[in-house]
């Protein structure tokens, strides 16, 4: 079984890769596949391709919005998947902050074509990327109050 640390890690390489590591094969190739055909029909490689090159105009008329909206929340999905299945103790709210990253990756997502830092496009790769770190931040600090909540009702209760 793998450290929490080592299946995120082979999450955010391919999602499935943890599950397969943790030795969950169908659950893992089922997550690898689906990655795929997301991927595929999105044209996501294509899109990241364009955006890392700086062509954003090129990434928004090769990327499929309608299957890239489901990557998001499959990639994280299965991220947390693996975290919850790896090796040691995770708290009872810890999928927080992978949920709340779902959600804002997909506002960044939708919000990508339209927003604008100086006249300047973050494409649909970037701007779905920094929206992350958000979500990160709100999941987080919701886990940290319900933890402290779920302590101080065990430390009343007889």
């Amino acid at each position: 079984m793998t450290s929490k640390i080592e299946a995120i890690f082979w999450s955010i390489a391919l999602p499935g890769f943890a599950q397969i590591l943790n030795g969950k094969y169908a659950k893992g190739f089922l997550f690898v596949i689906l990655e795929f055909i997301v991927n595929v029909n999105s044209n996501f490689n294509l899109a990241i391709m364009a955006s890392f090159l700086g062509d954003m105009e090129r990434a928004f008329q090769v990327v499929n919005f309608q299957w890239l909206m489901f990557y998001p929340c499959l990639y994280m999905f299965a991220m947390w998947d693996a975290f919850k299945d790896a090796e040691g103790e995770a708290s009872p709210y810890s999928f927080f902050p992978f949920v709340f990253g779902a959600y804002f990756i997909t506002v960044g997502l939708m919000y990508s074509p339209k927003f604008k830092i100086n006249g300047v496009s973050l494409g649909p790769v970037f701007l779905p990327m920094l929206s992350l770190v958000p979500g990160l931040i709100i999941g987080f600090i919701i886990w940290s109050i319900l933890n402290r909540i779920n302590k101080n009702k065990k430390a009343k209760s007889p």
